[in-house]
């Protein structure tokens, strides 16, 4: 490193926000780019050290040492191809993963981690600014046709890799726009469009067809799929969302959070449609994850009276201990989105009981208990509550953001696909349904809900094992994926 003991005299900076009072009032993104003086202070952070962790902690293996050093020499093109080495699409994790690489981050042991996340960003829209990433359309063609099912970032991650390969692929995406959840699952205010549309212009250029408003298993038919293309591959993620069986979830008001999140991205992307409008109303989120934030900026931008997240695990420490003791796995302390800063509460510790309505068929308010612990017995959870604990709170639209089941079944029906005990499609170690030659599965329908660099890993993992049983041999490479 060109400085192995910055880490000793810098401290961790993060990347500026927009003033709260000017975010809340658009959709545009909370952060602002560093100024490159500090961004390359920040990347001589890192710390040369023996092992590198951060390695571990990232599903793509990136390559973090060597690209921190070469920021902090500003050689920012040979950065940018060490970092388009092991992740096609920076631009997306830089902005929307929540970095497991910091928090295996070695001075994460007693200090703060390395911006890890904020320079890989800054790399990849330095080089689209400078023009460096370019189409790489492959030199041949083998003649082999692949489908790709999905235009998530495993879906399109595999589909650039296959591409370079030197396949014809074509991506079917049911939506009218491509992208699947980051086009519109999630906000504009945590990732411009515009940052996924220059991607797939590139895609494109490269090669790669796609194919929107096409539902494999209506209009586009498996058994058309399996006629046309010598390989399949499912990339659909995981939406079959967790039901909330409580009494009263029928009433209007309580709708699940990709129905909220979805039509406000398409109005925002200028369709003139309905939306699940929060202005002038009590709002409360079940569920303490990043799609409860995602409703909870909404929320706030739509102009709601009020808005309270509900997390059922009670508060975590906000300091991390002098020792980090759960290194190199994400520590246990509170953790918190811009749009926490914006407005609204969170409850910790807290389960919601049943719903009560108005007399008119709509919500009124929510009836919940602080939670003292929560048992787990053959796979059941109980929730034992603090007595006397029952509290009301207003709620005219409850948004429900408590995870997903897996993926969709009805077209895994279609393809006559094995699942594992969990509902995802079983694979082999080449990610091939276990059952139904030809037919891969990656990303969520193969591993359950998780994280965009899980997704941008399995999907060069596919394209790996979709070019061996396609070419016999596959030079593509591989991750750090186990």
């Amino acid at each position: 490193m060109g400085d192995s003991r910055a880490f000793l005299s810098l401290t961790r900076e993060a990347p500026k926000k927009r003033a709260v009072g000017e975010r809340v009032r658009d959709w545009s993104e909370v952060y602002l780019p560093m100024a490159p003086e500090k961004l390359r202070a920040q990347a001589s952070r890192c710390m040369d050290c023996g092992v590198p962790f951060c390695h571990n902690g990232c599903p793509l293996g990136n390559l973090i040492p060597d690209w921190n050093d070469l920021v902090y020499r500003g050689r920012w093109q040979e950065a940018l191809t060490a970092l388009h080495a092991t992740n096609n699409f920076p631009e997306f994790t830089g902005r929307l993963c929540p970095a497991p690489c910091e928090d295996a981050c070695v001075l994460a042991i007693n200090d703060k981690a390395v911006t890890i996340k904020t320079v890989e960003q800054r790399i990849i829209d330095h080089g689209f600014e400078q023009g460096w990433v370019v189409p790489e359309p492959p030199q041949s063609r083998t003649g082999k046709r692949v489908a790709v099912i999905g235009s998530g970032p495993a879906g399109l991650a595999a589909a650039q890799q296959l591409n370079r390969a030197g396949h014809w692929v074509t991506v079917f995406e049911r939506d009218d726009r491509l992208g699947g959840l980051m086009r519109y699952g999630i906000p504009d205010f945590k990732m411009d469009k515009a940052v996924l549309d220059r991607r797939l212009t590139q895609l494109a250029d490269e090669g790669i067809f796609f194919c929107t408003g096409a539902t494999v298993g209506e209009n586009v038919t498996v058994t058309e799929l399996r006629r046309d293309f010598e390989a399949v591959l499912l990339c659909t993620g995981a939406l079959e969302p967790r039901l909330l069986e409580l009494p009263g979830v029928e009433l209007a008001g309580v709708h699940y959070a990709m129905d909220y999140l979805v039509p406000q991205n398409k109005r925002n992307a200028g369709d003139s449609i309905p939306t699940i409008d929060a202005e002038g109303k009590h709002v409360v989120i079940i569920g303490g994850g990043d799609t409860g934030a995602d409703c909870y900026g909404t929320a706030l931008r739509q102009g709601a009276a009020s808005v309270t997240q509900f997390q059922i695990h009670p508060e975590p420490p906000v300091e991390m201990p002098e020792l980090n003791p759960w290194w190199p796995q994400p520590a246990h302390i509170l953790k918190s989105g811009p749009a926490h800063e914006e407005g609204g509460e969170r409850e910790w510790g807290i389960h919601t009981t049943h719903f009560e309505g108005d007399g008119n068929g709509n919500v009124k308010s929510l009836h919940a208990v602080k939670v003292k612990r929560i048992e787990r017995a053959e796979g059941a959870r109980r929730i034992v509550a603090v007595p006397g604990s029952e509290t009301v709170f207003p709620a005219e639209l409850v948004l429900v953001a408590i995870g997903y089941h897996g993926p969709e079944r009805a077209l895994l029906t279609q393809f006559g696909l094995e699942l594992d005990p969990r509902g995802n499609v079983k694979t082999d170690e080449n990610y091939m349904s276990v059952n139904v030659p030809a037919v891969f599965a990656a990303g969520d329908s193969r591993r359950g809900q998780s994280l965009i660099v899980w997704a941008i890993a399995e999907g060069r993992e596919a394209a790996h094992g979709v070019d061996q049983y396609l070419m016999g041999v596959s030079k593509l490479p591989r991750t750090s994926v186990k």
